[in-house]
């Protein structure tokens, strides 16, 4: 992966993680495919769309989801090919009204796009069994 590869798939996994930890709600969605993918521990099915999953969002909203906040660490992003990257992180996300900070590993996977941007496609969530030190 070139430096400037890196900085791009950088720089748009910044901007999605960033709009999460803000509930920044069209900000984050914004930075996903229509046609991305999402599997959550917390969601009972594959969600198979950027519709669907803003269909769930809504109904967790409804029931009181906000992000507070949230922090990422072991970060790794990979090149597999010219036009997808890989990142793999720990997340450690803050809800309104939930004492316990939700600790995850998270998967998304991007794409670079014709006009060389990069979007993510895939998201995989799943409960962090490392425990913070």
């Amino acid at each position: 992966m070139t430096t400037d590869e890196l900085a791009a798939v950088t720089a748009a996994a910044d901007r999605l993680l960033g709009a999460f930890a803000a509930h920044d709600r069209d900000g984050y969605f914004a930075c996903f495919a229509p046609d991305a993918t999402f599997l959550f521990h917390t969601s009972p099915e594959l969600l198979a769309s950027r519709a669907s999953y803003e269909q769930e969002w809504a109904m967790w909203e409804a029931d009181g989801f906000h992000v507070d906040g949230c922090d990422t660490r072991d970060r790794r992003i990979d090149l597999v090919s010219p036009d997808v990257a890989v990142l793999t992180h720990r997340v450690r996300t803050r809800l309104a009204g939930v004492p316990e900070t939700q600790r995850e590993r998270e998967t998304i996977v991007f794409r670079r796009t014709p006009d060389d941007t990069w979007v993510a496609v895939h998201e995989h969530l799943s409960p962090d069994p490392q425990e913070d030190a």
